[in-house]
């Protein structure tokens, strides 16, 4: 067995060993493959997993540094991808994208183009505010420590969707960006983008939505029949969108897209340099290099399901999400947070001990997310989950009877990281 040792090995080792060493080392992974764990993988299935490791594996040397020259085949790819993805999200003929490494980059990116053109407009932009719901992800605020400005974060509204009111209210002459979420990753719930976009406009602000988890989900679901307010470029104030194609797209990681409503727009969001010896080189996304394979994969799952896939993909999660909510509810004790509709959604308990409920349920191979405020339980499910959600339903029925009894913890919250 080959061992990690921190040096070089003299001499190299055969694939079957290198294999066998790999294996070993994921022997305390989770297991995601039986469909047990609600979050990190999104499991559409055995087929589409296999298009995107095949179509990885073809274009796993290609680099997305080299679109105009070297590799036109990755701009293709790019310039599809992002098309496909501008018409699901009801952009116009002035829209436009880029893939990225994933949601974190997209809205660095969107927050970079937010405040460049801000301050090429003669703004102050030293100390610019972004203000979101108290549910939106990190990377705002990841990038506002990047780009020196503020993330101010407004308390939700009792149906854990963005206070729209209260966010107006947090507006100042330093907010640069609105933020919503479709949907907000704590509770699966989609913010109010409608009326947060009535607020950037009469404001004059940017309104990025977050659509990392429901932008390759929202719209199948919503042609499917679920009842989901306009979330995207459809809605006028809304500038600049980010949407995972790692997540429910169903591509290999790491693969997202940044989208702008104009080509001028998205102008703020990349970088140019020519005073060196090597000649200029502008890159659109923060990454020089950036990986074929992850271009190929997208392009070969969105082409490999077509609507028709991804609708009935998207069928199945939200089916199996009605079902686990509906077999929650009528748990004594138990409800779920807000009125989530996609593949994301929340639950808690009255009196048990939710997060030992959770430990429970992990014992018995279970690995879900947690969420603090209120404190409960997260899952992000797959078509996979469909096969195993009556399990689910039985663990949790028998471990809600196990600590029905034991108190709330008063703080803290079990690491699934």
């Amino acid at each position: 067995m080959i061992e990690s040792t921190g040096s070089m090995p003299e001499c190299g080792s055969s694939w079957e060993e290198v294999r066998e060493a790999l294996v070993y080392a994921g022997r305390d992974d989770v297991d995601w493959r039986d469909a047990r764990t609600a979050v990190y993988v999104f499991n559409p299935g055995a087929d589409v997993m296999q298009v995107a490791k095949d179509a990885y594996a073809l274009y796993q040397s290609e680099n997305g540094l080299g679109l105009t020259g070297a590799f036109p085949s990755l701009r293709e790819m790019e310039d599809d991808v992002t098309s496909m993805g501008l018409r699901l999200l009801g952009a116009g003929p002035e829209a436009c994208g880029n893939l990225t490494s994933g949601g974190t980059e997209s809205i660095v990116l969107a927050v970079k183009a937010c405040r460049d053109q801000a301050a090429s407009e003669g703004r102050e932009v030293a100390g610019g505010r972004i203000v979101v719901p108290r549910s939106a992800h990190p990377a705002f605020d990841k990038a506002a420590k990047y780009l020196g400005l503020e993330v101010v974060r407004v308390p939700v509204a009792k149906d854990f969707t963005a206070d729209v009111d209260a966010m107006a209210d947090a507006v100042d002459d330093k907010t640069l960006m609105l933020v919503g979420s479709a949907p907000c990753f704590p509770y699966g719930v989609v913010d109010p983008i409608p009326e947060l976009g009535q607020v950037a406009e009469a404001k004059d602000v940017w309104l990025h939505v977050d659509a990392c988890v429901g932008g390759y989900f929202a719209p199948f679901a919503r042609m499917n029949g679920a009842d989901l307010p306009a979330f995207d470029f459809s809605v006028p104030g809304v500038r600049s969108m980010s949407a995972d194609l790692h997540k429910y797209g169903y591509a290999a990681k790491g693969a997202s897209t940044v989208f702008h409503r104009t080509e001028a727009q998205r102008q703020f969001q990349g970088f140019s340099f020519d005073d060196w010896p090597a000649g200029g080189m502008s890159t659109p996304t923060f990454a020089g290099t950036r990986p074929g394979g992850a271009f190929a994969s997208a392009w070969a799952v969105m082409h490999y399901l077509g609507v028709e896939g991804y609708r009935a993909k998207a069928k199945l999660v939200t089916d199996t999400r009605a079902k686990l909510m509906t077999a929650i509810e009528k748990m004594d004790g138990l409800h779920v947070y807000g009125d989530p509709k996609l593949g994301l959604f929340a639950y808690g308990a009255e009196q048990a001990n939710i997060f030992a409920i959770w430990g429970m349920l992990k014992a018995k191979g279970w690995f879900t997310g947690v969420i603090t405020e209120p404190q409960g339980i997260q899952l992000m499910l797959s078509p996979a989950h469909a096969d195993v959600a009556d399990e689910y339903i039985a663990d949790l029925s028998e471990a809600m009877g196990k600590v029905a009894e034991a108190p709330k913890p008063k703080v803290g919250s079990p690491s699934y990281n």
